[in-house]
């Protein structure tokens, strides 16, 4: 366990304290309702989690530097952004993936790419916000959001 991951719980702990003090009935509510929204998303998360590992343990660390390495330059981005704008990821499982892609070998720029058009673009949802939305504003999401992403991408790959 790193030190920022040890602080976290301890302010965690030492909030909790200060609730149980404060109120115990309202921390005990709070406490049930937090498990069972834990257990609500479980299922949810044990399939992400396996089709995170199974991808990682399929595609190589070599293959990755390849694909979203530093050396594969504007390409490297422009796949990140294309992947990221089609795939399908809740934050949880995204930012988690991000640091495991740097970890094998992706670059900065590239991850940045990948995930801010994750999070951002939603080409998966463009049916049901077309209903909502209309076509003309889901298309203007959309491509402010890809924009953004790239800036993004152009930033970090500047500052990095």
């Amino acid at each position: 366990m790193d030190m920022s991951t040890i602080i976290l719980y301890g302010i965690a702990l030492i909030l909790l304290v200060i609730s149980v003090v404060k109120d115990r009935g309202k921390t005990k509510k709070a406490i049930k309702k937090g498990w069972m929204a834990f257990i609500k998303i479980v299922p949810v998360l044990i399939p992400l989690f396996l089709i995170v590992g199974i991808v990682l343990s399929i595609v190589t660390p070599q293959t990755i530097k390849t694909v979203l390495g530093e050396e594969s330059g504007i390409l490297g981005v422009l796949t990140g952004m294309l992947v990221g704008s089609i795939a399908f990821m809740p934050p949880f499982v995204t930012f988690p993936l991000g640091a495991e892609l740097l970890d094998n070998g992706a670059g900065y720029p590239q991850v940045a790419a990948f995930v801010t058009t994750l999070m951002a673009v939603g080409l998966v949802y463009w049916a049901a916000e077309v209903k909502f939305f209309g076509q003309k504003a889901v298309a203007l999401r959309n491509g402010l959001a890809f924009l953004a992403s790239g800036i993004v991408a152009i930033v970090v790959w500047g500052v990095l």
